[in-house]
């Protein structure tokens, strides 16, 4: 008998041996890119949806550049500017890939509504959208209507309603109440609408965290996270470290696990990135910051990532810039300003040579994805 269970026992050390090694195989949440293209060029944009088919499983749709608010109030057909882009964007996308699409209310500086998209994006919204608020109903409305329009155009996996939605606290925290309302009602209409889809807002981590950004009041930071959060299927991070007060040096071992844990709602990176070189930049009035990194930074950020992402059970991670844009950059004038912030956080350098970074990626994307919790 003494036999019996000693086997028994050695076999059930074996079997939970081989479980173990079975789920460092594994991983729980995707990782993908935007197609954001390292130059204007369409050998560029091509080269990025090759790369991100080749190095993910699931594609983020960024829509950050104005709302056609007018046709969208009145049903109107959309610019063929707009449709030409999501005609060809949808074109790209592998079918195997999870789809993410992300879109915003607010403008670029999200100081308030989003500008006007049309034969250009970001254009100076027209009368009278340029002096409506939050609280007007006509925002609303058109609002609902294009995120409906876009919902049905690409078929999203997960939508996101709202990008870095709690900066408009941080810049226009007088109409915050203001656009928590709206907040609150487009995202009741469109779970009424889509009562299966995922619809959630994305907000900047850092603003969250002590000591990340000078005179910032974290506590009332998350307060006011957490009312977007009331209204939001997931938790959605946007989190840049070396953009805050440690300019690409260590930040506190916990940061990663004390962030992640300020919501017990479904926790998705919704964008992400960390430098791979050193980069100065114009921070306003003059002010020069100098951000230092080099790949070895960038690949431990990346591991950091994976890692507490597999602790907290994350749903996707994206890494926003697949290849440097020094390329693009340079298009559009070099300027020494927040264009340069992401400039070489890709995973492939400005010439196409992978990083460091991108082996830790593909080592994760090697693992089967098996979401069993």
């Amino acid at each position: 008998m003494k036999t019996f269970f000693k086997k028994y026992f050695l076999l059930l050390l074996a079997l939970l041996a081989c479980n173990k090694d079975d789920d460092s195989q594994t991983r729980g949440f995707y990782i993908g890119f935007t197609p954001f293209p390292y130059a204007i060029s369409e050998e560029s944009i091509i080269y990025t949806y090759e790369r991100i088919e080749a190095d993910g499983d699931i594609i983020n749709h960024h829509f950050d550049n104005g709302v056609p608010w007018e046709e969208a109030l009145h049903d109107l057909p959309f610019h063929q500017n707009i449709m030409a882009d999501w005609n060809f964007r949808k074109a790209r996308t592998v079918e195997a890939h999870k789809i993410y699409l992300s879109v915003t209310p607010l403008n670029f500086l999200r100081t308030g509504l989003a500008s006007y998209r049309a034969e250009s994006d970001n254009m100076t919204l027209p009368a009278p959208w340029d002096s409506y608020s939050f609280s007007h109903p006509d925002v609303e409305t058109a609002y609902f209507n294009y995120c409906k329009r876009i919902i049905d155009f690409f078929a999203p996996d997960y939508f996101n309603m709202a990008i870095e939605a709690n900066l408009f606290f941080v810049n226009e925290s007088g109409q915050w109440s203001a656009y928590v309302e709206f907040h609150r009602r487009v995202f009741e209409r469109l779970k009424q609408e889509y009562p299966e889809l995922p619809v959630f807002c994305s907000i900047v981590g850092a603003y969250l965290l002590p000591d990340f950004i000078d005179n910032n009041d974290h506590v009332q930071q998350r307060l006011a996270a957490l009312q977007l959060l009331e209204h939001s299927d997931y938790y959605g991070l946007s989190f840049y470290p070396y953009l805050s007060s440690y300019l690409g040096t260590p930040y506190p071992a916990n940061t990663l696990d004390e962030l992640f844990s300020i919501s017990d709602k479904p926790l998705a990176i919704t964008e992400t990135g960390y430098t791979a070189q050193t980069f100065s930049m114009d921070a306003g009035g003059g002010n020069i910051v100098t951000v230092e990194s080099d790949q070895m930074r960038q690949d431990n950020y990346i591991k950091d990532l994976f890692e507490a992402c597999d602790r907290r059970k994350a749903l996707f991670v994206i890494n926003f810039a697949i290849r440097d844009y020094d390329q693009l950059w340079q298009q559009i004038g070099s300027p020494n300003d927040i264009n340069i912030a992401w400039r070489d956080s890709g995973l492939y350098d400005e010439n196409g040579v992978p990083r460091l970074a991108l082996s830790t990626w593909r080592q994760y994307l090697s693992r089967k994805y098996q979401r069993s919790f």
